[in-house]
């Protein structure tokens, strides 16, 4: 019965009594319905880049539709010439940005004068890779990769970074503590030793994401990972102060008049232009030595940049040319040599004075 009401209810009115009897009733008019317009949606991947270029130009979407048909078929996987095509495009573009960016910033930063050198290169480092970083997840979206489908791959991520990239991401900490710290930046001279044990110093250029670019005085230049300066012993030379002291070792003879001659090594050592008058130079007699008395002339600078074998020339030189002037000797190496007695040695005496 229920059912039969309802269905009686809902069909529509018959007969001339049904239209009669509602003759009086406003009907409403069906109410249009409202198609919403199309929305666009934002192009990701290549798919949505060549649907995008087709649908605002025929030529140009042939042509993409032409290089969209060359493909390669590897299982569920198609990558055609467009794919690749729009990737490299991608790329370039975004490399060209961040790279135009980093150097925008650089010149941003090189004239804040507030900073100082380090933290200026702390900075420029760490808006270099805010950058590149942003670059590469634009550049990701942009190409519509699902990131999901990494997930298979993270183990596989994982252990290569543990293994094969600990050394690039060690590198990259180390540079960045050395530049917060300040212990080791660009202009220092520094003095290493290598696994031989050989002792060089040189003057740190600059300071990059892996390694520091150390110059030596015959311009070699050296690449030392900083990790090697974070867990290896390292002698600055400017790290508080850059006033360096040069021992000068001198020998004189036994028949000299030692307090003549430490006069004459000081007035040596301040005759030469780098040596520094405050603090002054000074001579210590060292030791008693087989052929002569000993001596370093100890002298200051402050440019170790520039060297210091030639501040040790400069000065023997000038010492040279004072001990000659005033009959300071420079000994040769003195032997003394004792003959035992003996048959052989008396028969080879008798035979030289018979010749």
């Amino acid at each position: 019965m229920i059912a039969f009401l309802a269905a009686a209810a809902s069909s529509p009115p018959t007969g001339d009594a049904s239209a009669a009897a509602n003759a009086e009733v406003l009907v409403p008019s069906p109410t249009p319905t409202i198609i919403p317009a199309v929305i666009d949606q934002p192009v990701a991947g290549a798919e949505g880049l060549k649907h995008a270029v087709t649908s605002h130009s025929e030529s140009i979407g042939g042509i993409v539709n032409t290089l969209d048909s060359l493909a390669l078929q590897v299982g569920s996987t198609r990558i055609s010439l467009w794919d690749m095509t729009v990737v490299v495009l991608v790329v370039a573009v975004l490399s060209s940005i961040a790279w135009a960016t980093s150097k925008f910033a650089h010149r941003l930063l090189a004239n804040a004068t507030r900073l100082d050198l380090t933290q200026r290169l702390l900075t420029e480092k760490m808006t270099s890779l805010a950058v590149w970083t942003i670059a590469i997840l634009v550049g990701i979206d942009i190409l519509g990769v699902d990131l999901t489908a990494f997930t298979v791959f993270s183990g596989a991520f994982g252990l290569a970074i543990g293994f094969g990239l600990q050394k690039t991401f060690g590198n990259l900490i180390s540079g960045i503590i050395l530049l917060m710290d300040k212990s080791i930046k660009p202009g220092d001279v520094i003095a290493i030793t290598d696994q031989a044990g050989n002792s060089t110093f040189g003057q740190i250029r600059r300071i990059g994401i892996r390694a520091i670019s150390l110059t030596t005085r015959d311009q070699k230049e050296y690449l030392i990972p900083n990790e090697n300066l974070m867990i290896n012993q390292v002698e600055n030379w400017s790290y508080s102060s850059k006033n360096v002291r040069i021992p000068v070792p001198v020998g004189i003879a036994y028949s000299s008049d030692i307090v003549k001659a430490e006069e004459l090594m000081l007035q040596a050592a301040r005759s030469v232009k780098r040596v520094l008058k405050t603090p002054p130079p000074t001579a210590w007699l060292d030791a008693y030595g087989d052929s002569s008395v000993n001596f370093i002339i100890h002298c200051w600078i402050t440019d170790p940049e520039e060297g210091v074998g030639n501040v040790r020339s400069e000065v023997l030189k000038a010492l040279w040319h004072l001990f000659k002037e005033h009959g300071i000797e420079i000994p040769f190496p003195q032997r003394d040599l004792n003959l035992r007695e003996n048959a052989a040695f008396r028969e080879l005496v008798d035979a030289m004075r018979k010749e």
